[in-house]
């Protein structure tokens, strides 16, 4: 029984550390060298699906300037998913971004809690979509930015399909007026 016990917790422990998007202690560019794209600022929205229900739920991203190459995010919905994740601290997420181009690729760098995690942007017929790395898309360890960049690029090269954190990823989000 001790056995099976162990075991179980082995597995959720497995899923759990697997079903995070990628967060490092390095951005993919020391700073920002790109400015702030006004096409981007304001709230947007979509609706994502629950976990383990066939509902949906809606979710806000709210992106502001906060200098002329950083920006303010939130992200607000019913997030209460994120909580065994020790990312959510209150009813939304907030924090700092700023976008690096990657081989013709905008990410978003973005620091929330002292973590930094990287999303691909994409902005395509008035629709924007943020797609968070999985954790586990490098098996290389990273060490500095150049490595976290060269390990995005190397991905990006050799996948068809980018390992993406399919929980955390916010796809065709419509622009509030």
């Amino acid at each position: 029984m001790k056995k099976l016990f162990e075991i179980s917790l082995l597995f959720f422990l497995c899923l759990t550390l697997c079903a995070c998007p990628y967060s490092s202690a390095y951005y993919l560019d020391e700073t920002s060298g790109m400015n702030v794209q006004d096409a981007l600022l304001g709230k947007w929205t979509t609706y994502m699906k629950k976990p383990g229900s066939s509902g949906e739920e809606e979710i806000y991203l709210s992106l502001s300037k906060k200098t002329d190459t950083e920006y303010h995010i939130s992200i607000t919905g019913n997030l209460n998913e994120l909580r065994p994740y020790r990312v959510l601290i209150s009813d939304s997420l907030t924090g700092t971004a700023f976008m690096s181009l990657v081989d013709n690729r905008q990410f978003l760098n973005i620091n929330i809690n002292s973590r930094i995690y990287i999303a691909e942007l994409k902005l395509k017929d008035d629709k924007l979509s943020l797609l968070p790395l999985a954790e586990n898309f490098t098996g290389k360890m990273v060490r500095n930015t150049a490595d976290l960049r060269k390990s995005v690029e190397v991905h990006y090269k050799t996948r068809v399909h980018p390992l993406l954190d399919d929980d955390f990823c916010l796809r065709n989000m419509v622009k509030l007026n």
